[in-house]
Parts: structure tokens; C-alpha cells; sequence
């Protein structure tokens, strides 16, 4: 798959993962979830989490290979 995906299409879909977590997290915290919702939406949090943390390998893996690319630090941070 990783050789498949453009690094616009990785860097996207990081940057999308990141933002969607951040939105999970706050709903999470916002107390304006059913109590029967709850364990749900900490289930779909995991999932972005765990999505999120593969396409980060696929990156580091690419960034080690092309110097071109931002460190992820700097592509999270919006320093890129």
C-alpha cells in the first residue's frame, strides 16, 4: 500500500487523522454524550488512533527516504 500513496495523500490523511482525533477527544470530553454512547465513541477514538498510528510508519519510513519531506514533527506542528 505505502508505495501506492503519493506523499500529498500521506501527508493529507495524517493531518486529517490528527485533526478528526482532536475532535473525537473534545465530543469525548464535552459530557454531551448519551452514557450509553460512551463506550462507542471511545471505540471509534482507538480506531482513528490506531489508523493514525500506521500512517505514521508508512511516513517515517518515506521520510527516511526522502529528505524532501518534513520531520513529522514539523508537519503536525504546521511548520511545514
Amino acid at each position: 500500500m505505502a508505495e501506492n500513496i503519493s506523499n500529498n495523500a500521506l501527508i493529507l490523511a495524517l493531518l486529517s487523522l490528527n485533526g478528526e482525533i482532536a475532535i473525537q477527544k473534545d465530543y469525548l470530553d464535552s459530557g454531551e454524550i448519551p452514557e450509553d454512547e460512551v463506550a462507542d465513541e471511545e471505540e471509534v477514538l482507538d480506531d482513528l488512533e490506531q489508523a493514525f498510528m500506521e500512517f505514521v510508519d508508512v511516513y517515517k519510513a518515506r521520510a527516511k527516504a526522502d529528505e524532501t519531506l518534513p520531520s513529522l514533527e514539523e508537519l503536525l506542528a504546521g511548520d511545514a
